[in-house]
């Protein structure tokens, strides 16, 4: 697989092909790494706490260019979700939000028949692009994936949780919405070796090239803590798709993790 073809995906629901690391604020990027990760991702997974500068200039320079989640921090009610994406197209300075996201199906938001309703009357306006939520219950995100008005599914995949290619990905083929992975990394815990581990341990890099080694996995979040830290991810991408003897040893090392 050509390396350009690893590192830029189509995202069907949307029609727009992207860079396959998408950013994500969860571990306190400054504004001088937000800006020159925005250099080079295309996908913004947007936060309560994040710098709104650097996004907010990036898409007012080329708004085309990017891919824009956002939504609720709790969205159990129709009003709230409307509320939380008008405040955040104020807070960007933009018409629109590319992604509505849900966070935490079952958990911070409920997918009930207004909610619903609310989120297509969002698109219909304009609003919003396309609909999707995170979700840790894998079973109903496979329902929802073969049945549902989500064009967008993120969820928990990684070396150490990979029960999404049991429950999540043989349920795409109906409508073939855009998976976004997360967690790759595990909240950093394959990044340090388990007790009894000997052989080599993974570099955050390796973790996202997991992910997208996937054929179903559309993008990956990283969290970048500094640019130093971006970088090394960005080269990591740039040696392509895990071998066969690479994705037997991230799977091993990840059921050492797990167990």
């Amino acid at each position: 697989m050509p390396a350009t073809d690893f590192l830029h995906r189509e995202l069907r629901p949307l029609r727009k092909t992207v860079f396959r690391l998408g950013l994500s604020f969860s571990f306190g990027l400054d504004e001088a790494g937000a800006r020159e990760a925005l250099e080079r991702l295309q996908y913004v997974f947007l936060a309560t706490r994040m710098p709104v500068a650097p996004v907010r200039e990036a898409l007012a320079r080329d708004r085309e260019r990017y891919l824009v989640a956002g939504g609720p921090v709790l969205g159990y009610l129709a009003g709230s979700v409307r509320k939380a994406v008008e405040k955040q197209l104020r807070r960007l300075g933009t018409d629109y939000l590319d992604v509505l996201q849900l966070y935490w199906l079952g958990k911070m938001s409920a997918f009930t028949g207004p909610v619903q309703e609310e989120m297509a009357r969002l698109r219909e306006e304009g609003k919003v692009r396309a609909l999707g939520a995170s979700i840790h219950d894998r079973p109903w995100a496979g329902r929802l994936a073969e049945d549902s008005i989500l064009d967008l599914l993120m969820v928990r995949y990684n070396a150490a949780h990979p029960g999404a290619e049991r429950e999540i990905f043989p349920h795409l083929a109906r409508r073939r919405p855009a998976v976004v992975a997360y967690t790759a990394t595990s909240w950093r815990k394959l990044l340090r070796a388990p007790r009894g581990w000997k052989g080599r341990v993974p570099t955050a890099g390796d973790c996202y090239r997991f992910c997208l080694s996937s054929p179903h996995v559309d993008l990956v979040l990283c969290g970048p803590g500094s640019a130093a830290e971006l970088r090394e991810n960005l080269a990591a991408l740039e040696k392509g798709p895990l071998d066969a003897d690479e994705l037997a040893w991230m799977r091993s090392f990840g059921e050492a993790v797990h167990g």
